[in-house]
């Protein structure tokens, strides 16, 4: 017999897990979130949160570095990566101590302790020493990295993002497989703090599920700050020695050997659906991702997942957007599904990357009718009083009826101009609406719209 019943158990303390169980409060559902772990998953003890904190530290060293382009000058510049670590992680403290404070205040039952699910209702936690019952179960477990053979991590030589973000010192020189978010930030950071950085990414562009142009842009901003990039490219080799890791890696212009202190291996995940008790359920999971629909429903009724174990895009905001979406789902609510190409990307290297819809070559694959406007943070008032003028906003359009199709942007706090565009999109708004609205000048929002009033070659500025 249960120790207690349950609307909804969740299984997963990550932004996926503790938003669904606010949700499900909100909703008057009465509510469990079981994590094995610490509260705020992946995310923010050891991913987004932490890493952004550094990404700052390192933005504040460069801004240093630069000091007599905007006429200051001084000796003796000291800084410590160790301190900036430490820095983070208070950060992380300080967040997930306030999502404990949240599931409290909502009455959220916390329960710490592995999970498994021994049936569709039922779930032992630690081995049995406690049992819930539940008319709905939500997993929320995330992912974690996908072991890549001929690069297995020890975490000493060979690490990934969660050791690299508990080590005190900058390892230099450091070789960072793959070239996708996680990387580039990395290689900004590494590099920042006067590492020599090699980034080695297997497709053709850094940042590979952007568009072709922006991973252009990038790679050529990496290059000029002198960090080395090596598209196309895979490492064929890998040799450790007693000081570091020599690498041999399979490029365009021939095999290269790369010595390095540490190798960070960046690309590949892998869902975290084992040790629960799912595939004995009969709950469909494919290539370790849990199969939903477009409710978050698995193959087995009264049972959810949300978040990276869906493998549906693996981004925080997405598992949060998705566990709401369950929750209200299961509350007999009517709501919307999830537009997964509309959801927003961010990338927090500099220049930052940021976008959400249709690359130009999708949108042309697709058969829209593709007009394109663009406009340089360079022709920006703002940039150019700031200093930072790398960089462009581009817009994908229908040409038919300026629906706006796709938006990319590389730039400074890019990060922070996307929701404009999504928003217009959202209400089925066009290059015309986002043309026409009046903003504040100077600022760096002024180029969104000049980009949508270039789709009609009507930008003023350039």
């Amino acid at each position: 017999m249960a120790d207690v019943d349950y609307d909804i158990v969740i299984i997963g303390g990550g932004p996926g897990g503790y938003v669904a169980a606010i949700r499900a409060s909100q909703l008057q559902l009465k509510t469990a979130l079981v994590e094995n772990q610490d509260i705020g998953g992946i995310c923010l003890n050891w991913g987004c949160i932490p890493s952004k904190a550094l990404l700052r530290n390192a933005e504040i060293l460069t801004l240093f570095h630069r000091a007599e382009e905007f006429g200051i000058s001084f000796d003796n510049l000291s800084y410590d990566f160790g301190k900036a670590i430490s820095r983070s992680r208070s950060v992380v403290k300080r967040l997930t101590t306030g999502v404990e404070s949240l599931l409290k205040k909502n009455r959220v039952d916390y329960i710490k302790g592995h999970a498994r699910l021994k049936d569709a209702h039922t779930i032992e936690v630690e081995g049995g020493s406690q049992t819930l019952a539940a008319k709905n179960v939500i997993i929320a477990t995330g992912a974690r990295s996908l072991p890549i053979l001929g690069l297995e991590v020890d975490g000493e030589t060979i690490i990934t993002s969660r050791e690299a973000l508990e080590l005190r010192e900058v390892p230099s020189p450091v070789v960072i497989v793959g070239g996708g978010a996680t990387g580039v930030e990395f290689a900004y950071l590494y590099h920042a703090y006067g590492a020599d950085v090699t980034v080695v990414e297997m497709l053709p562009n850094l940042v590979p599920n952007e568009d072709e142009e922006i991973g252009q842009q990038l790679e050529r901003s990496f290059t000029r700050r002198g960090i080395k990039v090596l598209t196309s490219s895979r490492v064929k080799e890998v040799k450790k020695g007693s000081t570091g890791v020599s690498l041999s890696v399979e490029s365009p212009e021939g095999t290269k050997e790369l010595d390095c202190q540490k190798v960070m291996v960046a690309v590949g995940v892998q869902g975290n659906s084992d040790g629960m008790g799912l595939t004995k359920l009969g709950i469909e999971i494919e290539k370790s991702f849990i199969e939903v629909n477009e409710k978050m429903q698995t193959s087995v009724p009264g049972i959810y997942a949300i978040g990276d174990v869906t493998g549906k895009l693996l981004l925080a905001h997405v598992a949060q957007a998705q566990g709401i979406l369950a929750v209200e789902i299961i509350a007999g609510m009517e709501s919307p599904a999830l537009d997964y190409k509309k959801m927003p990307r961010a990338t927090y290297c500099q220049p930052q990357v940021a976008s959400f819809g249709y690359t130009e070559k999708e949108a042309v694959d697709i058969g829209y009718s593709v007009k394109v406007g663009r406009f340089p943070f360079r022709a920006n008032g703002k940039s150019l009083a700031l200093g930072e003028t790398e960089g462009l906003v581009k817009l994908v359009t229908d040409g038919d009826s300026g629906a706006i199709l796709g938006t990319h942007m590389i730039g400074t706090e890019v990060t922070e101009m996307m929701s404009e565009v999504a928003m217009t999109s959202l209400l089925e708004g066009t290059v015309k609406e986002l043309g026409w609205l009046v903003h504040s000048h100077p600022t760096l929002s002024e180029a969104v719209k000049e980009a949508a009033l270039a789709v009609d070659d009507l930008a003023i500025h350039i």
